[in-house]
């Protein structure tokens, strides 16, 4: 994956989180995605600013790890596939 490319949420989705679910959503036209803690905290990050390095490097500080890259890749591009996301050059 190229870690200079900045995600965005994909057209016809919304993030938000959710007190009824206690949780982060993506919320489309026919339905909800319940986001895990972990994904949630890759998708706030996606708001076509961030590329994905800086993605991981917020992630690695804020919570004290190191070596996160290829998790965080690996979920963007499932992402990617299920149009969760979009890749902004």
């Amino acid at each position: 994956m190229d870690t200079t490319a900045r995600p965005t949420i994909g057209r016809g989705f919304r993030l938000q989180w959710e007190p009824a679910q206690e949780a982060h959503v993506l919320l489309y036209p026919e339905g909800m995605v319940k986001l895990n803690q972990s994904a949630a905290a890759i998708l706030t990050r996606c708001n076509g600013r961030r590329t994905v390095a800086d993605i991981v490097t917020d992630l690695e500080s804020t919570y004290g790890l190191s070596g996160l890259m290829q998790d965080v890749c690996a979920f963007i591009a499932i992402a990617l596939e299920r149009t969760w996301v979009e890749l902004l050059a």
